[in-house]
């Protein structure tokens, strides 16, 4: 993996038709319109580094379905509403993004560095290295304020990548 992923705070009537898409093509052409909308102010790129960040908020694996809720639902462990190996559509309702803007508040810069020194470099594909974290932390800064200003408004959060 290793393609760039946004994370989007979604309107009730996005995350309402997000979740009522019966199949993917209903998803991806829901997911089309909110990027093509591209509402800056509520939305965060996290490029590349959602890669490095999921591993460091859930177990240090890319697996979506491990690590320790709330942590875990960041960027890959929410609920999966596309089927299929060329994009993830990862959906964390927005009582759970609640319980994510909370968790990801008290992380330091410190602590997120010492949870990506624990990544297994053999099962990385980026370049592990002060480079990489920097770069790592940089986003997770933009997606932990994201979490925070939905969780204030009351919206669901989306994350997507194309792989």
């Amino acid at each position: 993996m290793g393609c760039l992923g946004v994370h989007f705070a979604l309107t009730a009537d996005e995350s309402r038709r997000l979740v009522a898409a019966g199949d993917n093509d209903t998803v991806l052409a829901i997911i089309e319109e909110i990027e093509e909308k591209w509402d800056e102010a509520w939305l965060a790129s996290s490029d590349k580094a959602w890669d490095a960040m999921h591993r460091c908020l859930s177990n240090g694996t890319i697996f979506h379905d491990e690590g320790e809720y709330p942590l875990n639902r960041a960027v890959l462990g929410g609920k999966h509403l596309y089927d299929g190996d060329d994009y993830v559509v990862s959906y964390v309702a927005s009582n759970e993004v609640k319980d994510v803007a909370a968790a990801l508040a008290p992380l330091t810069e410190a602590e997120l560095r010492a949870r990506y020194d624990l990544i297994d470099p053999d099962d990385y594909d980026g370049t592990q290295g002060e480079e990489d974290f920097k770069y790592t932390w940089g986003y997770f800064q933009s997606v932990r304020d994201l979490y925070k200003k939905a969780a204030a408004d009351g919206r669901a959060v989306v994350f997507t990548v194309d792989q």
